[in-house]
């Protein structure tokens, strides 16, 4: 190989062809290798993978078949407007546990606000409260996650869920889900005008 003294004195002599074998700079950087991105597409199989495995195992196997299986309908649409819902609804509840059999008549006022994210509820009969927050939306159903924050007899579940879907009528169905401090499954249905 041709030492850089040789080399300068080869540019030197203007002849024109230099001994090196580049011939011009570029100023745009070489293009980018693509021996790699094999690797990149496994990893990322690999975590697709993972996932779905995880899914599976956390007792998803519902949710991983809605997500990745085959479906014959499309996605779930809201066919009722949110402001359907706005405003104050009161009415009877009937509760039943896990084998269906009646517990306990009780009274509900439920307010929803503004673009119906967010409510309030009360419990008259249980002289319970708590805040409603909009946690799902399907077809004609608003599903709110209920909290706690009066229960001065301690007669009322910490949290619940409230579904509404609009009556025949000029109210609203309601169905009130939740667990109790023993663990039992209580139901409660009812319709709100």
């Amino acid at each position: 190989m041709d030492t850089a003294a040789e080399l300068r004195a080869g540019e030197e002599d203007g002849s024109g062809s230099s001994p090196t074998p580049v011939r011009q700079m570029s100023l745009w950087p070489p293009p980018r290798s693509n021996r790699h991105s094999g690797k990149r597409r496994r990893r990322f199989t690999r975590l697709a993978v993972v996932t779905f495995a995880l899914v599976l195992a956390a007792g998803g196997t519902a949710a991983a078949w809605t997500l990745w299986g085959p479906s014959d309908e499309g996605p779930a649409t809201v066919t009722s407007d949110p402001e359907e819902f706005v405003g104050s609804w009161s009415g009877r509840m009937n509760q039943v546990d896990t084998d269906g059999r009646p517990v306990a008549e009780w009274d509900a006022e439920v307010r929803i606000e503004d673009g119906a994210e967010r409510g309030t509820s009360s419990w008259t009969t249980f002289s319970c409260s708590g805040t409603l927050e909009l946690s799902a939306r399907d077809g004609d159903r608003l599903v709110y996650t209920y909290t706690e924050i009066a229960d001065p007899d301690e007669r009322c579940v910490d949290e619940a869920e409230l579904t509404l879907w609009p009556d025949s009528g000029p109210g609203l169905n309601a169905e009130w889900a939740s667990i109790t401090r023993e663990g039992t499954r209580m139901v409660s249905t009812g319709t709100l005008d």
